[in-house]
């Protein structure tokens, strides 16, 4: 049984990892990094090193730290940690892009299901680890 578990565990960081590294360069390709600039909240908009463009970048590095460390033994546990606040940081852009469907369109997932989403991911992170 516990070598069940070490596989679930393993294919479900691996698939984790394709997952958040995949979305971590979609940051850095510019259609999908303008839209994702979009979504983050007038409240949180900033001129100069925190101005929209870099906080996306900034995300998507996260992203990818996230995803790699997830394949690493030494890093998955800070790995974890990391992707949990990580989305955690997040969720007022996605918050605010379910506010306004009409201007964000298929990613403005209505608030609740993307509530319950994130915390499902949350908790398959840190079961995919712990």
């Amino acid at each position: 049984m516990a070598d069940i578990l070490e596989l679930f565990q393993s294919g479900t960081r691996i698939a984790l990892a394709a997952v958040f590294i995949f979305m971590g360069t979609l940051h850095f390709v510019p259609g999908p990094a303008r839209a994702m600039e979009q979504i983050i909240p007038p409240a949180l908009r900033r001129e100069g090193i925190l101005r929209p463009l870099n906080l996306v970048r900034f995300t998507g590095l996260c992203e990818l730290a996230g995803g790699v460390g997830l394949l690493v033994p030494a890093t998955q546990f800070a790995a974890m940690v990391g992707l949990v606040l990580f989305l955690i940081a997040v969720f007022p852009a996605n918050s605010y892009a379910s506010e306004h469907p009409d201007r964000f369109g298929a990613i403005a997932i209505p608030f609740w299901p993307r509530y319950f989403a994130q915390l499902a991911l949350i908790l398959v992170i840190v079961l995919s680890v712990l």
